[in-house]
């Protein structure tokens, strides 16, 4: 015989069977993975991780990017990652939240990176990402931009994209917009 509990029974039966601590709460696929995505990560020396809203928010947090080469040398860089709880089944949402001339970062922060849209397969992980925004930094990509003014000017005068480049990381003026320090 099948014998059903009332919700009130249930929660009742729970609350005795906790010794007064709260039910733990159970964890989504997509957390699950996350968590071992993240103890298995092996970033470069260049990045760091932080999770701002403390270990209790593992589906949210912020990824630093230092390059060491290129164009952007001496920049800080932060990304906020906001992960799915159907994760890896969907791509993380990846945001710049530091102000940047390039052109694959739109002035709002948006990235296009095409293992975060139409290249996302669930066998990638958060090491991935990360890799993938580091060699945005060390090679940027004029062909597939976001930023049309600074991958045009990539593409027919390095140089000046150089020294936009150096200018808004400095702080300043590319054109109209105002870039705030970021070495």
């Amino acid at each position: 015989m099948i014998r059903l509990f009332k919700v009130k029974e249930k929660q009742r039966e729970l609350a005795e069977n906790s010794d007064g601590k709260p039910p733990v709460k159970k964890q989504s696929a997509g957390e699950l993975r996350l968590h071992k995505d993240i103890s298995e990560l092996n970033l470069p020396k260049t990045c760091s991780i932080s999770f701002p809203n403390g270990k209790d928010d593992l589906m949210n947090f912020e990824v630093i990017i230092r390059p060491d080469e290129g164009y952007y040398s001496g920049g800080l860089f932060t990304f906020t990652f906001q992960i799915s709880p159907i994760y890896p089944h969907e791509a993380p949402k990846v945001k710049c939240k530091t102000k940047v001339y390039h052109p694959n970062i739109d002035l709002e922060g948006n990235v296009c990176l095409n293992i975060l849209r139409e290249d996302w397969k669930p066998v990638l992980n958060i090491n991935t990402v990360i890799y993938g925004l580091y060699h945005l930094f060390i090679e940027p990509n004029h062909e597939d931009p976001l930023n049309a003014d600074a991958a045009a000017v990539l593409r027919d005068n390095p140089k000046l994209f150089e020294t936009n480049v150096r200018r808004a990381m400095t702080g300043g003026y590319v054109g109209n917009t105002y870039f705030s320090r970021c070495v």
